[in-house]
């Protein structure tokens, strides 16, 4: 997550400042392979306008706001959609779950702060007991090297079935269990809302065809 904001400020930072920077280096590249360069104030046609209707933009504004700019617009847009405040909280609290270098990321609040994004699956009386089963829990996997030298959630919980620690900590590995089955969640919606896509895109490319015949 903080490679994921770190990238959003660089992008704001890109479109805010280095444009001049990025310009010059493509005119360097157009000069190094003999691709000629059009003077940023001349104008242009709005693209998707017939030239009969009189409307221009210069180059620059072509280039700078329309493709430079909209192009990193773009891209924040999609960062924004795919890491969410709620989904970078989310995410960050089942980090707490890395089991990696002795359950050193563990954090007692963000991971009842997890279960409050469920209802359906922690009530209020099991986020009281999940407060202590957590405490138990760290305490008792640490003392485990076999358990502490885990490399991902994956592993802890396969480990905490054959321990049968899952029936002594049945809501902290309900936790678990939620945090693995998140990706494959989030990317069924993904798909699903893709292939709603293409379904529309389709039907109206059809109904145009039928109306133009």
């Amino acid at each position: 997550m903080t490679m994921v904001r770190a990238t959003k400020v660089e992008l704001q930072s890109l479109r805010e400042d280095k444009w001049e920077t990025f310009l010059e280096s493509v005119k360097n590249f157009c000069v190094e392979n003999s691709i000629e360069v059009p003077n940023m104030n001349d104008t242009i046609p709005i693209r998707g306008r017939s030239r009969r209707e009189g409307q221009a933009v210069t180059y620059f504004h072509l280039y700078r706001v329309e493709i430079f700019c909209g192009v990193i617009d773009i891209i924040s847009r999609e960062m924004e959609n795919r890491f969410s405040e709620t989904n970078s909280e989310l995410l960050t609290c089942i980090a707490s779950l890395d089991p990696r270098n002795s359950f050193l990321d563990f954090d007692h609040a963000k991971l009842l702060r997890l279960a409050q994004f469920y209802p359906n699956d922690f009530s209020l009386m099991d986020q009281e007991l999940l407060g202590t089963q957590l405490n138990n829990f760290i305490f008792d996997v640490r003392s485990d090297k076999h358990i502490s030298e885990l490399k991902n959630i994956g592993e802890l919980a396969i480990k905490m079935v054959k321990t049968r620690r899952h029936t002594a900590y049945p809501l902290v590995y309900r936790l678990i269990e939620l945090a693995l089955v998140l990706p494959i969640a989030t990317a069924t919606v993904e798909r699903v809302f893709s292939a709603m896509k293409i379904v529309k895109s389709v039907s109206l490319n059809v109904k145009t065809t039928l109306s133009v015949t």
